[in-house]
């Protein structure tokens, strides 16, 4: 009896895990636990947020941080697939419906960076002279300049195609590129071949010293600002894993948020993101 016993609290253990880490890889593992919180996000894990987030919580929960990389739309289907436990993401429609649909939870401000449309030094388009960001992206469709879009479904994909749509614009023909990667590819992408993106400021920040050909031409209309929220994956109205739900109080914590408003100060002399008490401003 006591040999069954302990098989079985081995396999719910095993469960656990597997329930925790998922069958998923991870893009990176954070922490030493042998249970992983499985996240997914784009680019603050691309960029390290996530990572430095994950390696203090883990110091204190004893549990690791499984970040898998994907943009805003691909992680809210990981979420309510049931593939991740947790997201951070910018697409704040998309992140509400899935709230009101009842497999998300836990909608938590997170911060915020905003977004840059950069393009060449030369400024082909003239969008340094736009009044708004949809009259930069109408100035670029009239000059038939080259421009790239992710195109990927992404919060970054979705706030392009909201802006095209205020400036009463379906983008297309050979000046209207879709690349299918993520920030840091597109925007490298945009300098190699002198053309306009809009990039976040985090990656701009992370990536400017690499760049030779790009300029930041256009910033600062309110439209812009990119707020980051956390949410759960959601089981009978409730956050389905409980790890998620210590992870997000720890983001959201004094300590959570100065990492949050700190991170990449040291290498880069600024900070790559607000925290949510700056963000709060623009969360809608």
């Amino acid at each position: 009896m006591q040999r069954i016993a302990t098989l079985v609290v081995l396999w719910l253990l095993v469960m656990t895990t597997c329930a925790l880490a998922g069958d998923a890889p991870c893009t990176e593992r954070y922490g030493k636990g042998e249970q992983a919180l499985r996240l997914a996000t784009g680019s603050p894990g691309e960029l390290g947020l996530v990572g430095a987030l994950g390696e203090a919580w883990s110091a204190r929960s004893g549990m690791a941080l499984c970040w898998r990389k994907a943009g805003t739309g691909d992680a809210l289907a990981a979420l309510k697939a049931g593939e991740v436990d947790m997201v951070m993401v910018h697409g704040p429609k998309a992140e509400k419906k899935a709230v009101e649909e009842g497999w998300a939870t836990g909608r938590a401000l997170v911060g915020s960076n905003e977004f840059f449309i950069v393009g060449p030094v030369a400024d082909p388009a003239g969008i340094a002279k736009a009044t708004d960001a949809a009259d930069a992206y109408r100035r670029i469709a009239k000059a038939g300049a080259l421009f790239f879009s992710r195109g990927d479904n992404s919060g970054t994909h979705k706030k392009e195609l909201d802006i095209w749509a205020s400036a009463g614009i379906t983008p297309s023909g050979a000046w209207y590129t879709v690349h299918k990667g993520f920030m840091s590819a597109t925007l490298q992408r945009a300098d190699a071949e002198g053309g306009y993106f809009m990039t976040d400021s985090s990656t701009w920040v992370a990536e400017k010293g690499k760049l030779r050909r790009l300029a930041v031409l256009f910033r600062g209309d309110p439209v812009l600002i990119n707020v980051y929220h956390a949410l759960l994956r959601a089981e009978g109205g409730k956050a389905a894993v409980p790890a998620a739900v210590d992870f997000a109080a720890f983001v959201t914590s004094p300590e959570g948020q100065d990492i949050v408003g700190s991170f990449g100060r040291k290498e880069y002399g600024e900070g790559l993101y607000n925290d949510a008490a700056y963000a709060k401003k623009y969360d809608h």
